[in-house]
């Protein structure tokens, strides 16, 4: 594990970038503003859509796959459980590559989010398995280098992938 144990905004969006995403859809989230969503916000070569609801992001991202255009829908746990009939029925059902990204509000930095004795956190992991979503956690910046492969993996097979953020970035 790396010195600070910290997870790199900019390594994330690095990643994202090396996976071929330019669209990044969100709902406001205070796990990922500071470190991911303001950055992001200022970068120009990303376009960023600001939502009003998590399922609104579904769809977007899928809508944006028909287009060739990689998308990333970035949301809080609270969020994603908001949306996960939108998710069921979009990604999983009708087979769309909708990259998520979820900031775990209130995760304690050092315990994996499977172990937290918060119920919303510890229920991500198990939630995402139940509707057969490819999970990856992210947790320090070494993490982020799952993110190219894993994206790529979801565009090849037309399916969902989740990564879930254990730590604000910074």
């Amino acid at each position: 594990m790396e010195a600070s144990g910290e997870l790199k905004g900019s390594a994330i969006i690095d990643a994202i970038k090396a996976s071929g995403i330019r669209t990044i859809v969100s709902v406001p989230d205070i796990t990922t503003s500071q470190g991911l969503l303001w950055p992001i916000a200022r970068d120009p070569s990303l376009r960023h859509i600001r939502v009003c609801k998590e399922d609104e992001g579904v769809a977007i991202c899928a809508a944006l796959s028909y287009c060739d255009q990689r998308a990333m829908l970035v949301i809080q746990n609270t969020g994603f459980f908001y949306a996960t009939n939108s998710l069921r029925g979009i990604a999983v059902e009708y087979e769309h590559p909708v990259c998520l990204m979820i900031g775990l509000q209130g995760a304690e930095p050092d315990v994996l989010p499977d172990d937290s004795p918060k119920y919303s956190i510890r229920i991500v992991g198990p939630m995402l398995d139940t509707l057969g979503i490819e999970r990856h956690k992210l947790q320090r910046t070494a993490d982020t280098a799952a993110i190219p492969g894993a994206v790529d993996r979801a565009y090849r097979r037309s399916r969902p992938v989740a990564f879930v953020i254990g730590r604000s970035p910074v």
